[in-house]
């Protein structure tokens, strides 16, 4: 994608790798809007980074996906990024009672969400000289985490509908990219201290790289392995990943 002049719509931009690709697209002199549910966090990001505009979104209702949406091609008619970032990670045991509440509300947020969100602006986003729409899924999307087993699916779907909108995207000025990352040092979930976790600095530096390419997908180079979950043998390397990931650092 084109790195500046842009205008960037966030979701999930008040922390974590949100907010770092906000602050690191606006340092570029890009216009960045950044969505997320909580006010007063959209006022912190907004105040430390003059210029960064708030939007309140709750990714979940669709009827609050249209409002924004509308609000957005309004105020901000140049919009041609769309990056869904917003994204919970609960963990389960799929060995035992899943609930049922706190999956649906997994697959709201990172799956329904970000498909109703896009199908809301693509229209816009297709009447603009050149547009990019980037999926946050993860590392988890190739080699599922056990036990985070449906934020893991909800990720895998997600991979999915992004090779399948590439496609159907192609002949348009609009290209998807898919950002998929490692275990990075962020609140989503405990343990950010964990030495296995990438730091988020590292991580945002290689993925601005990659996001500068033509690459459909970018992920850092420690995940090639993943990436190439090797097919009919995939069994036994996500047994062997799950395995790993277990143990203490």
């Amino acid at each position: 994608m084109h790195m500046t002049d842009n205008t960037i719509f966030i979701t999930g931009g008040t922390s974590g790798i949100g907010r770092a690709l906000a602050e690191a697209f606006h340092a570029l002199g890009n216009k960045v809007i950044i969505a997320g549910r909580r006010k007063a966090l959209l006022d912190e990001v907004a105040a430390a980074n003059p210029g960064i505009v708030g939007v309140e979104l709750n990714i979940d209702d669709a009827a609050d996906i249209a409002r924004v949406a509308a609000q957005l091609t309004a105020d901000h008619p140049g919009l041609n990024v769309l990056i869904n970032n917003a994204g919970i990670m609960p963990f389960d045991d799929a060995a035992g009672r899943i609930d049922l509440a706190t999956s649906e509300a997994i697959l709201r947020t990172n799956l329904l969400g970000p498909i109703a969100l896009t199908s809301a602006l693509i229209g816009h986003l297709r009447a603009q000289p050149r547009a990019t729409v980037i999926y946050n899924t993860s590392a988890l999307a190739f080699v599922p985490l056990a036990s985070a087993a449906v934020y893991s699916a909800s990720k895998a779907a997600l991979h999915s509908y992004a090779l399948s909108q590439r496609y159907a995207l192609r002949d348009t000025k609009v290209t998807v990219q898919e950002i998929a990352p490692p275990w990075v040092a962020t609140d989503l979930v405990p343990g950010k201290e964990d030495p296995r976790a990438m730091p988020l600095d590292a991580f945002i530096a290689a993925t601005m790289q990659g996001l500068a390419t033509e690459a459909p997908e970018v992920y850092v180079e420690a995940l090639q392995g993943l990436r190439d979950n090797p097919g009919s043998k995939e069994h036994a390397f996500v047994h062997g990943f799950n395995a790993l990931m277990s143990t203490a650092a």
